[in-house]
């Protein structure tokens, strides 16, 4: 149940920059905004959250936050863009990645109040 609080809370963090960025700033849909809302959460909630935070610190896994962030935008966006320039979109998905690593530095504090990410919860002790 704390996992599904925590994917809660970093969904609607996501959909919410993301819309802010992508929607208002650079005309993606809302269903396009979504759907990179739905890969960005898991993805980044996996690798950057119980995976690279446990392991290393809160700053190395915002970074690891913030380029997983710029890949996904940026490729998920190719095909999605609906003919913005490379250039816009490499400014959108940079624009995006800044803000959700701003959020995500802090809801890694959250993560680790509620000691997510520890072993006991992603690998099987015996």
């Amino acid at each position: 149940m704390v996992h599904v609080k925590a994917l809660a809370i970093k969904g609607i963090m996501t959909i919410i920059v993301l819309y802010l960025v992508l929607g208002l700033g650079f005309n993606f849909t809302f269903g396009d905004t979504l759907l990179m809302t739905i890969v960005l959460g898991v993805v980044s909630y996996l690798l950057g959250d119980l995976y690279v935070l446990p392991k290393w610190n809160n700053m190395i896994a915002t970074v690891a936050d913030f380029g997983l962030a710029f890949l996904v935008v940026w490729l998920m966006g190719m095909p999605l863009s609906m003919g913005l320039s490379p250039g816009m979109l490499a400014l959108a998905a940079l624009f995006a990645a800044i803000v959700m690593a701003i959020g995500e530095y802090f809801f890694h504090f959250y993560m680790m109040s509620k000691e997510l990410g520890k072993p006991r919860f992603i690998e099987r002790t015996e």
